[in-house]
């Protein structure tokens, strides 16, 4: 992502009068972070990464997805460490080939959720074509139901692949239920200068590879982003915090050859890369997601995504990164202080 490009999108964030950010309480100038873990529950491997930053490093959120076979471990770190800002990682795909999970509600309630294997499908695509939106409630609703009994309140509710932005009516049923239980939802409905810059960027290299660009053409807003605005403000009117932007790039940092199995290279490259591309974040809430993981002997056997998770674990852990941040100015906050702000506003 270019500065250039940044600097040019950014444009639209100085026409709002306040971030969300400044309706919280903070100041106008201040970036607020929310850094975020995905994935707890998932495997051992990811319990291990998350709770090791959690005591150690830079990051304080994390979100939990129900369906997967490790999720009583992190239940019971999250019951002896009151205060954990743990979230509901709301899980309607199971991408791995060899290690999968199906829907908490059943196949017979929510079979437009299955496959063949009995399993959830692997890709969003594929849920798009054959689930209805009143089965993802479904799944979503029992998903947060068996939170509620092992035993955590969810400070948030956050979205497995993306898969709740899919379609209007599996968003709007994910901003409902936030709502209806009073739990914040994790919706970009700010300045969204970093998502929008990631996703022009995008649309440059199609129109280059296409032949159609010319250097320094005017491209449209994303046109997703204002229903995803609208339903942001009706959040907010909800009594519910809302970020101003969302940093969602990093999975797909591709890892430069020959550093894979090497902690020290892998660290430097991703402290790098995360200082780098916060460093152009704007005012505002931003939620940085990321897959902080130790991943052991087993995990490529789940996964060949190890070492891209495990170099999150070692950028939160530097400290070279919590000291970037510091020199920054960024402040780091959780989503339960968004919601004990948001409930001191009128």
């Amino acid at each position: 992502m270019s500065k250039t490009l940044l600097l040019a999108l950014s444009i639209f964030s100085t026409c709002l009068a306040q971030t969300y950010a400044e309706k919280l309480g903070w100041k106008k100038s201040d970036r607020v972070l929310i850094l975020h873990m995905d994935d707890a529950g998932m495997s051992h491997d990811s319990n291990m990464g998350i709770e090791q930053v959690l005591e150690k490093g830079a990051a304080r959120s994390l979100s939990v997805m129900m369906p997967t076979p490790w999720v009583p471990e992190i239940v019971h770190y999250i019951e002896k460490h009151p205060g954990t800002d743990a979230g509901l990682h709301l899980t309607l795909t199971s991408e791995w080939h060899e290690y999968r999970w199906g829907p908490l509600s059943g196949a017979a309630a929510v079979p437009g959720l299955v496959d063949s294997e009995g399993a959830m499908w692997s890709s969003v695509a594929a849920v798009v074509t054959h689930a209805k939106a009143d089965e993802v409630d479904r799944e979503m609703r029992a998903q947060l139901e068996r939170a509620e009994r092992v035993g955590f309140h969810p400070t948030h509710l956050d979205t497995h692949m993306g898969t709740v932005y899919a379609t209007a009516e599996f968003l709007e049923r994910y901003v409902r239920l936030g709502i209806e239980k009073q739990i914040p939802v994790m919706i970009p409905g700010g300045h969204d200068t970093y998502i929008q810059a990631d996703r022009q960027a995008g649309r440059i290299a199609e129109l280059k590879r296409a032949g159609e660009y010319r250097e320094g053409m005017a491209l449209p807003d994303d046109p997703t982003l204002a229903p995803v605005r609208a339903l942001a403000a009706k959040l907010w009117n909800a009594g519910l915090p809302v970020l101003d932007d969302l940093h969602n790039t990093s999975y797909d940092w591709k890892i430069p050859p020959g550093i894979a199995n090497d902690d020290e290279k892998l660290r430097q490259w991703r402290t790098q890369r995360y200082m780098e591309t916060l460093a152009q974040l704007k005012p505002g809430l931003t939620m940085v997601i990321m897959h902080c993981t130790a991943p052991g002997d087993t995990f490529a056997h789940i996964s060949s995504s190890g070492p891209i998770r495990k170099a999150d674990m070692l950028a939160m852990l530097d400290p070279k990164f919590q000291a970037f941040l510091k020199e920054q100015g960024f402040i780091v906050t959780t989503w339960s202080e968004a919601l004990e702000r948001r409930r001191r506003v009128r």
